[in-house]
């Protein structure tokens, strides 16, 4: 067999061959650069494509940046045999989701207003018309059915391949057999991709690797903390009667999603509690594998599936197959230009949506590569959302058992994820523990959501879509806020200290808001693009001509971070994370200054300290930074405290707390005290 021959320079390179490396390769090629390689190392659709059930679904998902992939997916897939030539097995034959509790009802419910709203026909169904359109589904507990008839099924391996032949004939180069062995860096930027046939110089790399896209990000020190994880489906032997034409059903609740394959069904399964696979990394010649199939494991989620369609559990078994998907600590993809590397672009971790996505996908990526920015919010799936420690290998161990899981569970509005939990800790976290704080997942942090009360040991109840029993005590802690004063621990927000004699002008340069005029101010701002729209949400406190302070939301953490750093380095200006170095303590209410009077002894009057005023000020033995500003809509005071003084603090504020009715508030009420207010949120209100 001949050795490839791989060119000495490419645009882009796109690394991995399955649906998602194919689109990018595709879209890129057709908006105009054709000077694209793919490089897969094996053949194309190997690792995780050639397995994937062939979904096509646009029915949903909350997202709307994910409901228009999936409907320009579907447009997509519709059009490409007519383009390349290729089959793709493109089949709109329809799909039902069943809800056969109350809850699931009401989830679905809510989805389809949304979906509907995004312009997919979604119809609610009765339990006899989902008989009617999969007649050996068994309906009897069924309350509802949510159908589209435009939606169905494709070939995996035939669009993937109908991608690659797109791509090839609007000038793409496509080289199976050749493994990238590394991204060649120079000075924080790509600047070329290692295989064993020569490096190819570039501009841009595209990380598609799919479940190895983890260990190749690795080499670069680019974090993906992705981890592979058993996926199944079954197979059964043909099934008189089952037609081509009929839907495929999903039923969340049983664990199981049903479609005509062969003549038989497919079953396939997404169980509650699962089983990563391979933590410390997928094998480089793991291609077309498979892992054999845990029967004791499987069998309990296998029997209540097959219930839902009875005929499944008579038929004869052909086969039982268990592959590897990869999955993210969130369960969402992981996209966009790595922190680390300049030009470095990441799309992974698509979690069992790559088929029905990786149209839009690559479109996506496309547009973010060629023009520097995305054309749609991005919010919750941009890679610098995720943290280093997130790929440690007892977290992935830990973490997939869940997050997997949760692909079928009923997604209540509070839920927060329970595993891998305790990871951050505020330095106030004991104390708050003694009120009675009930803590959620805030980016890895202990953030109370609401409390108790002293001495309380909070009982969250079961998850509800419905008003909650601790409904009364989030209730009275807006109330507190709204007449009294409160305390609340923010610790979990991103403080970066930026300093220099370009800081001010750097600043500025990324502010939409004046933050570099006079000293001992605060500026709450947003930060623009070169188009305009929006990359961050945050405050800008300036200490003098040389000093500065940013904060920003946890979620923002290391998008905000990587904005700096790739800016200051055309001047002289540094930020220092210095999230873990101060403690964050906000006192707001109408009574909260009467409250800082009593720790302090400086002066807080509204004369001497008004709105957005900035000073260092005693606390005890503590020296903290005091701004008053408020995201609640009441006279308030966030305080930044060094960490080792921040129980001392914590303890003087409560103990002066006291005689005025001090109450601790939680997540729970700076959520409604903002909404009444109509402060905005960057991720739900605003975005990119």
């Amino acid at each position: 067999m001949s050795q490839p021959v791989v060119p000495k320079h490419a645009r882009v390179v796109v690394i991995g061959g399955g649906i998602i490396g194919t689109s990018v390769a595709y879209h890129l090629a057709h908006a105009g650069w054709k000077d694209v390689v793919l490089l897969e190392r094996d053949k194309l659709t190997s690792g995780t494509t050639w397995h994937a059930a062939g979904l096509m679904v646009t029915f949903g998902s909350t997202s709307e940046t994910s409901t228009e992939m999936r409907k320009y997916t579907a447009g997509l897939y519709a059009r490409l045999e007519a383009e390349t030539g290729q089959a793709t097995g493109f089949k709109p034959c329809g799909f039902i989701e069943v809800a056969a509790d109350v809850d699931r009802l009401e989830e679905y419910r809510r989805v389809s207003a949304f979906n509907r709203y995004c312009g997919i026909d979604v119809q609610e169904i009765s339990p006899k018309q989902v008989k009617d359109l999969f007649p050996i589904a068994n309906v009897d507990d069924v309350l509802a059915g949510f159908y589209v008839a435009k939606d169905g099924r494709v070939d995996p391996v035939d669009v993937t391949m109908a991608l690659g032949k797109g791509a090839r004939l609007q000038g793409a180069t496509i080289l199976e057999g050749v493994p990238a062995l590394g991204v060649v860096t120079k000075q924080g930027a790509v600047t070329g991709v290692d295989t064993p046939f020569g490096t190819i110089g570039c501009e841009y790399v595209v990380n598609c690797a799919g479940m190895w896209a983890r260990q190749l990000g690795a080499k670069n020190g680019v974090n993906i903390p992705l981890q592979s994880a058993e996926h199944y489906y079954l197979i059964t032997e043909k099934i008189a009667g089952i037609s081509r034409d009929w839907p495929v059903l999903e039923d969340p609740g049983s664990y199981g999603y049903f479609r005509e394959e062969g003549g038989g069904l497919m079953v396939g399964m997404f169980e509650p509690v699962c089983a990563p696979w391979k933590i410390n990394g997928v094998p480089e010649d793991f291609s077309f594998g498979e892992i054999p199939p845990d029967w004791d494991r499987m069998t309990p989620y296998l029997e209540k599936a097959m219930k839902r369609v009875p005929v499944s559990q008579e038929a004869g078994l052909k086969k039982f197959f268990c592959g590897p998907e990869s999955f993210t600590p969130d369960l969402r993809p992981v996209v966009g230009e790595a922190p680390e590397v300049k030009n470095y672009f990441v799309a992974a971790g698509l979690n069992s949506i790559g088929i029905l996505t990786g149209g839009g996908m690559g479109k996506v990526m496309a547009h973010w590569i060629m023009h520097g920015q995305p054309d749609v919010d991005v919010t919750g799936m941009n890679i610098d959302r995720l943290h280093k420690y997130q790929s440690n290998p007892e977290y992935r161990r830990t973490r997939t058992v869940e997050s997997l899981g949760m692909v079928y569970q009923c997604h209540y509005p509070t839920r927060s994820m329970t595993t891998a939990r305790d990871a951050k800790r505020s330095a106030v976290h004991e104390r708050l523990v003694s009120w009675g704080a009930y803590f959620k997942d805030v980016s890895g942090w202990e953030g109370a959501d609401w409390y108790a009360g002293y001495g309380q040991t909070p009982d969250p109840g079961p998850l509800s879509f419905g008003r909650q029993h601790w409904y009364k005590n989030w209730e009275a802690e807006h109330r507190a806020t709204r007449e009294g004063v409160i305390l609340m621990d923010m610790s979990f927000m991103s403080k970066f200290r930026v300093e220099g004699r370009d800081a001010g002008r750097l600043l500025n340069q990324l502010s939409a808001n004046n933050v570099d005029a006079e000293p001992g101010r605060i500026t709450y701002t947003q930060w623009l693009n070169e188009g305009g729209t929006l990359e961050a949400d945050l405050t800008v406190t300036k200490f003098d001509d040389r000093h500065y302070f940013v904060v920003a939301s946890d979620t923002a953490h290391r998008h905000v971070e990587t904005k700096m750093k790739r800016l200051f380095d055309t001047g002289h200006a540094f930020c220092s994370d210095v999230t873990s170095a101060y403690a964050q303590l906000n006192i707001q209410g109408p009574r909260s200054r009467e409250l800082m009077q009593a720790v302090t002894t400086v002066d807080l009057s509204n004369e001497v300290f008004p709105f957005r005023a900035v000073t260092e000020l005693d606390i005890g033995f503590a020296r903290v930074i005091c701004v008053r500003i408020t995201y609640l809509g009441e006279l308030g005071y966030e305080l930044y405290i060094p960490a080792e003084q921040a129980v001392h603090v914590y303890d003087r504020l409560v103990k002066a707390g006291e005689p005025l009715g001090l109450r601790h508030a939680g997540l729970k009420a700076l959520a409604s005290l903002r909404m009444e207010k109509g402060y905005r949120d960057y991720g739900h209100d605003i975005d990119n």
